[in-house]
Protein backbone atom coordinates (compact mmCIF):
# COMPACT_ATOMS: atom_id res chain seq x y z
CA UNK A 1 0.00 0.00 0.00
CA UNK A 2 0.91 3.50 -0.79
CA UNK A 3 1.59 6.54 1.37
CA UNK A 4 -1.07 8.14 -0.01
CA UNK A 5 -2.97 5.52 0.77
CA UNK A 6 -1.87 5.02 3.85
CA UNK A 7 -2.80 8.45 4.91
CA UNK A 8 -6.44 8.72 3.55
CA UNK A 9 -7.20 5.16 6.16
CA UNK A 10 -5.51 7.64 8.77
CA UNK A 11 -7.02 10.67 8.43
CA UNK A 12 -10.33 9.57 7.24
CA UNK A 13 -12.09 12.19 9.14
CA UNK A 14 -12.54 15.39 7.98
CA UNK A 15 -9.25 16.26 7.90
CA UNK A 16 -9.18 16.52 4.15
CA UNK A 17 -12.48 18.25 3.67
CA UNK A 18 -11.06 21.62 5.78
CA UNK A 19 -7.82 21.10 5.00
CA UNK A 20 -7.45 20.49 0.90
CA UNK A 21 -10.67 20.44 -1.80
CA UNK A 22 -8.64 17.44 -3.48
CA UNK A 23 -9.69 15.24 -1.18
CA UNK A 24 -13.30 14.12 0.38
CA UNK A 25 -15.00 11.63 2.00
CA UNK A 26 -16.18 8.72 -0.52
CA UNK A 27 -19.88 8.42 0.73
CA UNK A 28 -20.20 12.88 -0.38
CA UNK A 29 -18.02 11.93 -3.74
CA UNK A 30 -20.58 9.25 -5.08
CA UNK A 31 -23.45 11.47 -4.04
CA UNK A 32 -21.88 14.44 -5.72
CA UNK A 33 -21.17 12.13 -8.64
CA UNK A 34 -25.39 11.43 -9.36
CA UNK A 35 -24.85 7.95 -8.39
CA UNK A 36 -27.69 7.66 -5.26
CA UNK A 37 -27.86 9.27 -1.63
CA UNK A 38 -25.20 9.77 1.08
CA UNK A 39 -27.14 7.11 3.04
CA UNK A 40 -27.60 4.82 0.19
CA UNK A 41 -24.01 5.56 -0.35
CA UNK A 42 -22.85 4.01 3.01
CA UNK A 43 -25.05 1.05 2.73
CA UNK A 44 -23.02 0.27 -1.10
CA UNK A 45 -19.82 1.26 0.94
CA UNK A 46 -20.54 -1.30 4.09
CA UNK A 47 -22.13 -4.06 1.49
CA UNK A 48 -18.79 -3.99 -0.28
CA UNK A 49 -19.92 -2.97 -3.64
CA UNK A 50 -17.56 0.00 -4.06
CA UNK A 51 -14.32 -0.04 -4.69
CA UNK A 52 -11.52 2.77 -5.05
CA UNK A 53 -8.62 1.69 -7.61
CA UNK A 54 -9.50 -2.15 -7.63
CA UNK A 55 -9.81 -2.51 -3.92
CA UNK A 56 -12.96 -2.44 -1.63
CA UNK A 57 -13.62 0.46 0.03
CA UNK A 58 -14.24 1.36 3.56
CA UNK A 59 -16.53 3.47 5.41
CA UNK A 60 -14.99 6.97 5.71
CA UNK A 61 -12.45 6.62 3.19
CA UNK A 62 -11.10 9.71 1.29
CA UNK A 63 -10.88 10.08 -2.38
CA UNK A 64 -10.07 12.72 -5.38
CA UNK A 65 -11.11 12.75 -9.16
CA UNK A 66 -7.65 11.54 -9.57
CA UNK A 67 -9.03 8.09 -7.86
CA UNK A 68 -11.04 5.19 -10.15
CA UNK A 69 -14.07 4.43 -8.43
CA UNK A 70 -16.73 1.75 -9.47
CA UNK A 71 -19.69 0.74 -7.81
CA UNK A 72 -20.46 -3.18 -8.46
CA UNK A 73 -17.72 -3.10 -11.00
CA UNK A 74 -18.86 -0.18 -12.89
CA UNK A 75 -16.70 3.11 -13.18
CA UNK A 76 -18.62 6.30 -12.48
CA UNK A 77 -18.31 8.52 -14.56
CA UNK A 78 -17.45 11.87 -16.31
CA UNK A 79 -19.45 14.83 -15.30
CA UNK A 80 -22.40 16.24 -17.28
CA UNK A 81 -25.47 18.59 -16.22
CA UNK A 82 -27.06 18.59 -13.56
CA UNK A 83 -31.13 17.72 -13.88
CA UNK A 84 -33.86 18.50 -11.43
CA UNK A 85 -36.83 17.26 -12.14
CA UNK A 86 -40.71 17.50 -10.16
CA UNK A 87 -42.77 14.37 -10.21
CA UNK A 88 -46.08 13.88 -9.40
CA UNK A 89 -46.87 10.55 -8.02
CA UNK A 90 -49.58 8.36 -8.41
CA UNK A 91 -50.98 6.44 -5.56
CA UNK A 92 -49.91 2.86 -5.42
CA UNK A 93 -45.92 3.58 -6.65
CA UNK A 94 -43.35 2.79 -4.85
CA UNK A 95 -40.25 5.14 -4.20
CA UNK A 96 -37.24 2.58 -4.11
CA UNK A 97 -35.13 1.16 -6.21
CA UNK A 98 -35.77 -2.04 -5.13
CA UNK A 99 -38.67 -3.76 -7.32
CA UNK A 100 -38.57 -6.07 -4.27
CA UNK A 101 -40.95 -3.69 -2.33
CA UNK A 102 -43.36 -3.14 -4.72
CA UNK A 103 -44.16 -3.82 -8.87
CA UNK A 104 -44.18 -0.42 -10.20
CA UNK A 105 -41.68 1.97 -9.29
CA UNK A 106 -40.95 5.75 -9.80
CA UNK A 107 -38.85 5.08 -11.94
CA UNK A 108 -40.95 3.04 -14.35
CA UNK A 109 -42.70 6.35 -15.34
CA UNK A 110 -40.00 8.92 -15.03
CA UNK A 111 -38.93 9.47 -18.51
CA UNK A 112 -34.93 10.45 -18.29
CA UNK A 113 -32.12 10.10 -20.56
CA UNK A 114 -30.13 10.16 -17.49
CA UNK A 115 -29.94 8.19 -13.60
CA UNK A 116 -31.16 10.37 -11.60
CA UNK A 117 -32.61 9.58 -7.77
CA UNK A 118 -35.56 10.41 -5.35
CA UNK A 119 -35.18 13.20 -2.81
CA UNK A 120 -36.86 11.47 0.42
CA UNK A 121 -40.10 9.18 0.14
CA UNK A 122 -43.92 9.27 0.12
CA UNK A 123 -45.56 5.97 1.08
CA UNK A 124 -46.96 3.27 -1.57
CA UNK A 125 -50.86 4.74 -0.73
CA UNK A 126 -49.95 8.29 -0.82
CA UNK A 127 -49.38 10.71 -4.00
CA UNK A 128 -48.05 13.93 -5.23
CA UNK A 129 -44.68 15.97 -5.73
CA UNK A 130 -41.03 14.07 -5.76
CA UNK A 131 -37.95 15.77 -6.20
CA UNK A 132 -35.62 13.80 -8.61
CA UNK A 133 -31.78 14.94 -9.21
CA UNK A 134 -28.77 13.76 -10.28
CA UNK A 135 -27.28 16.52 -7.64
CA UNK A 136 -26.57 14.36 -4.44
CA UNK A 137 -24.90 17.13 -2.60
CA UNK A 138 -28.52 19.20 -2.79
CA UNK A 139 -30.76 15.68 -2.54
CA UNK A 140 -29.08 14.91 1.46
CA UNK A 141 -29.33 18.64 2.26
CA UNK A 142 -33.15 18.56 1.24
CA UNK A 143 -33.40 15.35 3.64
CA UNK A 144 -31.68 16.20 6.52
CA UNK A 145 -34.65 16.79 9.36
CA UNK A 146 -32.71 19.35 11.36
CA UNK A 147 -32.27 22.16 8.18
CA UNK A 148 -36.50 22.38 8.78
CA UNK A 149 -37.27 22.56 4.99
CA UNK A 150 -40.98 22.88 4.62
CA UNK A 151 -42.79 20.04 2.87
CA UNK A 152 -46.98 20.65 2.28
CA UNK A 153 -50.14 17.98 2.17
CA UNK A 154 -53.38 17.73 1.60
CA UNK A 155 -55.14 14.91 3.43
CA UNK A 156 -58.42 13.58 3.90
CA UNK A 157 -59.77 11.59 7.14
CA UNK A 158 -62.55 9.11 7.75
CA UNK A 159 -64.21 11.47 10.23
CA UNK A 160 -65.14 15.11 10.26
CA UNK A 161 -62.23 17.50 10.83
CA UNK A 162 -63.26 19.07 14.56
CA UNK A 163 -60.76 22.23 16.48
CA UNK A 164 -59.32 20.12 19.12
CA UNK A 165 -57.60 17.54 16.53
CA UNK A 166 -56.40 20.58 14.78
CA UNK A 167 -54.95 22.09 17.58
CA UNK A 168 -53.92 18.99 18.93
CA UNK A 169 -51.89 18.28 15.46
CA UNK A 170 -50.63 22.33 15.74
CA UNK A 171 -48.96 21.24 19.04
CA UNK A 172 -46.97 18.12 17.73
CA UNK A 173 -48.34 14.38 18.65
CA UNK A 174 -46.45 11.51 20.68
CA UNK A 175 -45.90 8.63 18.64
CA UNK A 176 -45.53 6.33 20.74
CA UNK A 177 -44.46 3.52 18.40
CA UNK A 178 -41.25 5.44 17.21
CA UNK A 179 -40.61 7.01 20.81
CA UNK A 180 -40.43 10.52 19.59
CA UNK A 181 -42.80 13.78 19.75
CA UNK A 182 -43.70 15.54 16.47
CA UNK A 183 -42.63 19.38 15.40
CA UNK A 184 -45.18 22.12 15.86
CA UNK A 185 -46.33 22.15 12.48
CA UNK A 186 -49.18 24.34 10.81
CA UNK A 187 -52.59 22.64 10.20
CA UNK A 188 -56.05 24.58 8.63
CA UNK A 189 -59.27 23.11 7.96
CA UNK A 190 -60.21 22.90 4.23
CA UNK A 191 -63.47 21.03 4.93
CA UNK A 192 -65.55 18.76 6.89
CA UNK A 193 -62.97 16.01 6.22
CA UNK A 194 -60.05 17.41 4.46
CA UNK A 195 -56.73 19.69 5.90
CA UNK A 196 -53.72 20.85 5.12
CA UNK A 197 -50.51 20.79 7.49
CA UNK A 198 -46.95 21.78 6.74
CA UNK A 199 -44.31 19.71 8.27
CA UNK A 200 -40.67 20.37 8.64
CA UNK A 201 -39.82 17.28 9.54
CA UNK A 202 -40.15 13.98 7.93
CA UNK A 203 -40.36 10.33 10.07
CA UNK A 204 -41.75 7.50 8.72
CA UNK A 205 -45.58 7.50 7.98
CA UNK A 206 -45.28 10.92 10.31
CA UNK A 207 -49.16 12.13 8.97
CA UNK A 208 -50.54 9.10 9.23
CA UNK A 209 -49.31 8.06 12.46
CA UNK A 210 -50.72 11.45 14.01
CA UNK A 211 -53.22 11.09 12.70
CA UNK A 212 -54.55 7.92 14.12
CA UNK A 213 -53.20 9.28 17.50
CA UNK A 214 -56.55 10.98 17.42
CA UNK A 215 -58.46 8.17 16.25
CA UNK A 216 -58.67 9.72 12.87
CA UNK A 217 -57.52 7.27 9.84
CA UNK A 218 -56.26 8.90 6.84
CA UNK A 219 -57.70 8.11 3.63
CA UNK A 220 -55.76 10.36 1.22
CA UNK A 221 -52.97 12.24 0.75
CA UNK A 222 -51.11 14.29 -1.26
CA UNK A 223 -47.99 16.22 -1.38
CA UNK A 224 -48.63 19.92 -3.17
CA UNK A 225 -45.16 21.39 -2.23
CA UNK A 226 -41.20 21.17 -1.40
CA UNK A 227 -39.66 23.88 -0.23
CA UNK A 228 -40.25 26.53 -3.22
CA UNK A 229 -41.22 23.89 -5.48
CA UNK A 230 -45.02 23.62 -6.06
CA UNK A 231 -47.10 21.02 -7.46
CA UNK A 232 -49.32 22.74 -9.58
CA UNK A 233 -51.47 21.61 -12.10
CA UNK A 234 -48.71 18.80 -13.01
CA UNK A 235 -50.93 15.59 -14.10
CA UNK A 236 -50.71 12.33 -12.33
CA UNK A 237 -47.58 10.58 -13.53
CA UNK A 238 -46.39 13.04 -15.22
CA UNK A 239 -43.02 15.06 -14.21
CA UNK A 240 -41.49 17.82 -15.62
CA UNK A 241 -37.63 20.06 -15.32
CA UNK A 242 -37.55 22.91 -12.93
CA UNK A 243 -37.27 26.17 -14.06
CA UNK A 244 -33.57 27.97 -13.42
CA UNK A 245 -35.36 30.24 -11.21
CA UNK A 246 -36.25 27.25 -8.79
CA UNK A 247 -33.03 25.65 -8.89
CA UNK A 248 -31.44 28.80 -8.02
CA UNK A 249 -33.59 29.07 -5.12
CA UNK A 250 -33.67 25.42 -4.30
CA UNK A 251 -30.02 26.05 -3.98
CA UNK A 252 -30.12 28.97 -1.95
CA UNK A 253 -32.72 27.39 0.75
CA UNK A 254 -30.04 24.36 1.06
CA UNK A 255 -27.09 26.72 1.69
CA UNK A 256 -25.43 26.18 -1.81
CA UNK A 257 -24.70 28.68 -3.78
CA UNK A 258 -24.46 29.43 -7.82
CA UNK A 259 -20.94 28.56 -7.59
CA UNK A 260 -21.29 25.11 -5.95
CA UNK A 261 -21.31 23.60 -9.43
CA UNK A 262 -23.65 23.62 -12.38
CA UNK A 263 -22.27 20.18 -13.01
CA UNK A 264 -22.38 17.01 -11.42
CA UNK A 265 -21.11 13.42 -11.81
CA UNK A 266 -22.96 10.92 -13.58
CA UNK A 267 -23.22 7.04 -12.98
CA UNK A 268 -23.42 4.94 -16.05
CA UNK A 269 -22.86 1.35 -16.23
CA UNK A 270 -21.15 -0.60 -18.65
CA UNK A 271 -23.11 -2.24 -21.67
CA UNK A 272 -24.12 -5.85 -20.74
Amino acid sequence: MNLVKSCRKIFCGSFYDDHGSDFVRLNKYLSSHGVCSRREADRLIEAGRVSVNGETAAIGAMVSEADQVAVDGNPVSARIDEIFLAVNKPRGVVVTTDRRWGDTLLEDIVSCSERVFAVGRLDKESEGLILMTNNGEVSNLIQKAHERHEKEYIVTVDRPVTQSFLTGMRQGVLLKELGRTTRPCRVRKIDDHRFDIILTEGMNRQIRRMCSAFGYEVTSLKRIRIMNILLGDLAVGESRELTQDEIRDIKALTGISDSYSTEVAQWQKTPE
